[in-house]
């Protein structure tokens, strides 16, 4: 190592990125530019409300219909994704079979599409004149223009995110764990819930989060297919497109931090979750 520290030119005290007070410095300022002072200032707006105006928002039917939908179909949405995007990270790490990279590909569309694209996509699938609404509509299931649709889309553009953040714990994995446990009379069911769950439960939580978040502000992919029927398919993101476009800054901005308010306390249990999984493996 020091052979190599000196052909490159560097002594043995020398970084190549600077020391923690820069760097530290750097990320403090960036965070502050990017993240902290947006959300500063929508709460100083918010600040200017009077209490009447906070009750008339949240008393709202309208409001309180939207953020129901958002957060209810996000959070069905990333239930779902957990299950299903465990099982496809599993068939990707676990299998080979023709046309796994391919399949692997796929994943990552909702990553590549526009928005607006797949929520076209979407709606001309699930459409009652569609591929598939043509085949649910005997079964009187409708998807397009409902929240079941609001949940459809949520679920396919929160799928990458399980599936990526899995992935790599999976191929992390020793076999030899699963072998072990197989010698000692464990079936495969056992083996999945004391050997490979505990190791991936953190993964899966935050593939779970990510998913939710995604999922809570997501726009362009819902408004085609959800109908925006004020009260039944309208979600919160676009109702605060509402205000802003009706002059509403007051409005649009309450929401906005009903909405973070929310979606920070959502983030906490989650985190909290985890860090007491971690602390009963550990102990």
């Amino acid at each position: 190592m020091t052979t190599v520290r000196r052909l490159l030119g560097f002594t043995v005290g020398h970084r190549v990125i600077p020391g923690f007070a820069p760097t530290l410095g750097f990320t403090l300022l960036y965070l502050s530019l990017v993240v902290l002072l947006p959300l500063g200032a929508l709460f100083l707006k918010a600040a200017g409300m009077s209490s009447a105006q906070w009750t008339a928002i949240l008393t709202d039917p309208r409001v309180l219909a939207s953020l129901q939908l958002s957060f209810g179909a996000a959070m069905l949405a990333a239930m779902a994704n957990l299950v299903f995007g465990l099982l496809v990270a599993w068939v990707l790490v676990r299998y080979d079979f023709p046309g796994r990279k391919l399949v692997d590909a796929m994943v990552d569309l909702p990553f590549a599409l526009p928005t607006a694209v797949a929520g076209i996509a979407l709606t001309a699938l699930y459409a009652p004149q569609g591929w598939l609404g043509r085949l649910l509509a005997p079964l009187d299931i409708k998807v397009a223009f409902t929240p079941l649709g609001v949940v459809v889309a949520m679920v396919f553009i929160g799928l990458p995110f399980v599936v990526r953040t899995v992935e790599p714990v999976l191929q992390d994995i020793d076999l030899e764990l699963e072998e072990a446990a197989a010698s000692l009379g464990a079936d495969r069911w056992q083996t999945f819930q004391l050997v490979i769950l505990p190791a991936i439960s953190p993964a899966l939580m935050t593939g779970f989060s990510l998913a939710l978040a995604r999922g809570v502000g997501e726009y362009g992919s819902v408004i085609f297919i959800a109908g925006n029927l004020p009260g039944v398919s309208e979600i919160a993101p676009l109702l605060i497109v509402t205000k802003l476009e009706q002059y509403d800054y007051l409005g649009a901005t309450a929401i906005a931090v009903i909405m973070l308010a929310i979606s920070f306390t959502l983030l906490l249990a989650v985190n909290l979750v985890q860090k007491w999984r971690r602390t009963r493996q550990g102990g």
